[in-house]
């Protein structure tokens, strides 16, 4: 009894960590970009300082002290599958780290709630998901709930909707090319080999428009480089990741999903108090309610399915031990776990732009990562 006690108090801190991270790293970069505070312009500059920060880490992790061994990665997988879940990550955090320049925080996460529906929609599209008319309903629900909630807000800006928007479909387009390319060739990655191979690719597309649209502006305009404030920010950006993995492999994504909501509301009520320009209408909250509505029910209805075409189940003790023998070299491929092992999209977690190096798939395997020769 004294052992279940100590395990569940770790797990709940583990959630603890997980949400505070998530908010605190929501809430430090609209602080840095913002030109009302720090006044760092420059979304693209900061999104390569993550990317340069987090290569470097997992290069040492992995080549120096040796913490997990890297992949067997062959150019051809490389090439056919690093580069484009690259590519699309790097849009992803690109767009999304845009939208803080135009719009609030509370209003970013009402917007994110449009996540499934994206992708839901470029999974059908794509061929790993079929076109169910009960899911179709939920996204409907989500769809009219985020349409209601931008129709109250306040400070509406086109542009930033238009940046938060193609964010989440990058993202999307993401997790699915993550699940038809790297699972197929039975590719494994844990945290820190995602970070290792897609971090320094990422870096190198995103130098591309950062060429263009930031590098002039950062030449003539007097920038503020504070050493710490970017290195706490970059060291808060990796610890996510890292918080996601733990929390994932000790409760599972239900959990997560539900540690998810609470750390959105608590987002949303905090960011209209650290940056007081932010407002919240009674309409925002009532269409974020309806969507985060249709958000559960379809992760319900994923979860219902999945354990009724799934003969073995794990309880959260496995999970345990499993995590405890083996933290980085045994990895769930599946950011949403076991709950779905039906072949269908998976859960969607709440989509943290900041670490999303936690990959998506269907079904439950423990994957275990490839010995390199």
């Amino acid at each position: 009894m004294k052992v279940i006690t100590k395990s569940l108090v770790l797990t709940y801190f583990y959630l603890l960590i997980y949400i505070t991270l998530s908010s605190g790293v929501i809430l430090y970069n609209k602080w840095v970009l913002s030109p009302k505070y720090f006044n760092f312009p420059f979304p693209i500059t900061l999104t390569m300082i993550h990317m340069a920060f987090s290569s470097s880490v997992a290069f040492f992790l992995i080549r120096v002290f040796k913490v997990v061994s890297p992949v067997k990665m062959t150019f051809r997988i490389y090439a056919s599958c690093v580069i484009p879940i690259s590519a699309f990550f790097a849009s992803s955090l690109w767009f999304g780290n845009t939208a803080y320049l135009h719009i609030s925080v509370a209003f970013i996460q009402m917007l994110k709630a449009l996540m499934p529906v994206a992708t839901f929609v470029v999974a059908v599209l794509c061929g790993t998901d079929k076109l169910r008319w009960d899911v179709f309903l939920n996204m409907l629900l989500v769809s009219v709930g985020v349409v209601i909630s931008s129709y109250g807000e306040i400070h509406f800006n086109v542009i930033g909707t238009i940046y938060q928007v193609s964010g989440i479909f990058a993202e999307a387009l993401r997790l699915v090319l993550t699940q038809l390319l790297l699972q197929k060739k039975g590719l494994s990655l844990n945290p820190i080999t995602s970070l290792y191979y897609i971090a320094p690719c990422s870096f190198v597309f995103l130098s591309v428009p950062w060429y263009f649209l930031e590098k002039p502006g950062i030449e003539v305009s007097q920038v503020e480089f504070n050493f710490w404030i970017f290195f706490s920010n970059a060291i808060c950006a990796l610890m996510l990741n890292f918080s996601t993995f733990l929390v994932i492999g000790r409760t599972g994504a239900v959990t997560v999903r539900v540690a998810g909501v609470l750390k959105d509301w608590i987002l949303i009520a905090l960011s209209t108090v650290i940056f007081p320009e932010s407002m919240i209408t009674g309409l925002n909250i009532t269409g974020y309610a309806i969507a985060l509505c249709g958000v559960v029910l379809y992760n319900y209805l994923k979860v219902k399915e999945a354990r009724s075409s799934s003969s073995i189940s794990e309880t959260i003790p496995d999970r345990i031990t499993k995590m405890e023998k083996k933290p980085f070299d045994t990895y769930m491929m599946n950011s949403s776990n076991s709950e779905e092992g039906n072949g269908h999209s998976p859960l969607i977690l709440g989509i943290d732009e900041e670490a999303p190096l936690i990959p998506s798939s269907s079904g439950r395997r423990n994957l275990q990562s490839t010995r390199s020769d």
